[in-house]
């Protein structure tokens, strides 16, 4: 594997990772917030928090991505 496509790489699992955490921390507090407001919706109630932490998780692991193709495309372009 040469020197770019190493960095690549890392910078792919550095956002994904970025975006994981991310992503599940705003999930999950945003169920505890949902739970804790003066009116409480169903999905509020339904929605297992686990798995809207897990959704996020999986969201923010595409945005990271998403986003370090982005930049290295983008760079890629202006050399």
């Amino acid at each position: 594997m040469d020197r770019k496509t190493k960095r690549l790489l890392l910078l792919v699992v550095s956002c994904s990772l970025a975006g994981v955490v991310l992503g599940g921390t705003t999930s999950w507090a945003e169920s505890n917030s949902c739970l804790q407001a003066n009116t409480v919706t169903s999905e509020c109630l339904t929605k297992d928090p686990i798995t809207k932490t897990i959704e996020g998780m999986g969201t923010g692991l595409v945005a990271g991505a998403a986003a370090a193709f982005g930049v290295a495309w983008q760079h890629r372009h202006e050399d």
